[in-house]
């Protein structure tokens, strides 16, 4: 018994392991990274990070610090990022991104509840209990290729191609 249990936990860890491919496609000057638009990022996703949520603090209170996720810190009364720094912080949140695999992008799934299909490892909580809730939906639409211009869709989540 203890052989399996040792097994089930090996197999446990080797799928939160990313595949060289999958870390390929987080680099920022590739092919793939290249098909997440700025725009939608800029004007959808980085209000996400502003929000306060009850019962946690907003993203920003933690990733402008000490996160390997480190975002711009806001200029001196500034409400939102220039067009520079919401540059920058797209550099720093495409590498947890794999575009077009959902289930593999950690942006989406650290702040997931696990009971919700996410990672159990977060340390700012848990901000979604379910892949339904319409910030995770939008961040979902971005990591499947939307651009601006597109409609968001409810996705199941995986990208529908």
């Amino acid at each position: 018994m203890p052989v399996a249990r040792l097994i089930l936990l090996l197999a446990a860890l080797l799928t939160q392991i990313p595949s060289t491919a999958a870390l390929r496609a987080q680099e920022a000057g590739s092919p793939e990274a290249a098909a997440l638009d700025f725009e939608y990022f800029r004007s959808r996703i980085q209000p996400i990070f502003l929000l306060k949520r009850e019962g946690n603090a907003r993203c920003v209170s933690c990733h402008i610090h000490g996160t390997p996720m480190r975002l711009q810190e806001l200029s001196a009364g500034a409400v939102t990022w220039t067009e520079e720094q919401s540059r920058l912080n797209m550099e720093v949140v495409t590498p947890r991104v794999v575009p077009h695999n959902l289930p593999r992008s950690i942006l989406l799934q650290h702040p997931l509840a696990s009971e919700g299909g996410g990672s159990f490892y977060h340390s700012g909580g848990k901000h979604w209990n379910s892949f339904l809730e319409p910030e995770w939906q939008t961040i979902a639409n971005w990591v499947c290729g939307h651009s601006l211009n597109d409609p968001d869709v409810e996705l199941p989540g995986v990208c529908l191609d």
